[in-house]
């Protein structure tokens, strides 16, 4: 369920506000984590991690109450994260603190080989994403996500295994999509629901001219347009996952997560 990958983001953020970072410490050694993070008025919690021999032992909620100490801080009126859809504990944990499942969301991946033979209807136009558009991109995040995260697309950016893309209807933004190395595609925002398809589409296109053999993307349970392209793309669910927030914000058949830290 996890993989060891450089820690950029992190490390971006620790660097952006410390106050969201947090280890809790036995004998010398790390039992337990909490990252977080703050964008306008939204705080989300991009990871808690105990220890399996320290589960049980209180660390999980004390890390809680420091990471929720961050929101407080930031002055954040939405507070939310993504977890395992299984993970009945943690869930417990944060129904317990007034943060309710909102929304189920699927990891999927496919063959970039079920790719290579498909065409896109009506193609858009695009143009790789420079620090020049971030104004752009901002303003697509304003109307889908109710926050600006620019400072987040300025990591992005800086990834050299990443690559944002521009999409237009004409002369007018219809949204943006990053595309990894790996064939993962998010996130992707876009300025109108009919248009998340066609976003989606034209981004698992680019993915497939890639060289990785997997193509994969997170997507929100109610955003069907993006769900029966997958299907139709072969694509499979590897992990259900869930939203949960202390009040509903967002619309999710607007914005495609990049995983569940990043959102």
């Amino acid at each position: 369920m996890a993989s060891v990958r450089p820690a950029r983001f992190q490390l971006f953020s620790l660097q952006d506000d410390p106050r969201g970072l947090w280890v809790a410490e036995d004998g010398g050694e790390i039992v337990g984590s909490a990252f977080s993070w703050a964008c306008g008025d939204l705080w989300f919690l991009a990871e808690l991690f105990i220890a399996p021999q320290m589960q049980g032992s209180g660390i999980g909620r004390e890390l809680l109450a420091r990471a929720l100490s961050h929101a407080e801080k930031t002055g954040a009126r939405t507070k939310a994260l993504i977890t395992f859809a299984f993970n009945t504990v943690s869930q417990g944990l944060y129904l317990r603190h007034g943060m309710f499942p909102r929304l189920p969301l699927y990891m999927m991946g496919g063959a970039r080989s079920d790719f290579l033979a498909t065409t896109v209807e009506a193609p858009l136009t695009y143009k790789a994403v420079g620090p020049t558009d971030l104004t752009a991109l901002a303003a697509l995040d304003r109307s889908a996500l109710g926050v600006s995260r620019e400072k987040h697309h300025m990591h992005l950016l800086a990834d050299p295994a990443l690559k944002g893309f521009l999409f237009y209807e004409g002369s007018n933004a219809a949204g943006y999509a990053y595309v990894a190395s790996t064939g993962h595609i998010g996130p992707v925002a876009v300025a109108h629901r009919d248009g998340v398809g066609r976003v989606f589409d034209a981004a698992l296109a680019i993915a497939a001219q890639g060289n990785s053999q997997q193509i994969s993307a997170f997507l929100p349970g109610n955003c069907e347009a993006a769900l029966d392209i997958a299907t139709r793309r072969r694509m499979r669910i590897t992990f259900p996952m869930v939203l949960v927030s202390d009040r509903e914000f967002g619309d999710w058949q607007r914005y495609l997560p990049r995983n569940p830290g990043f959102m």
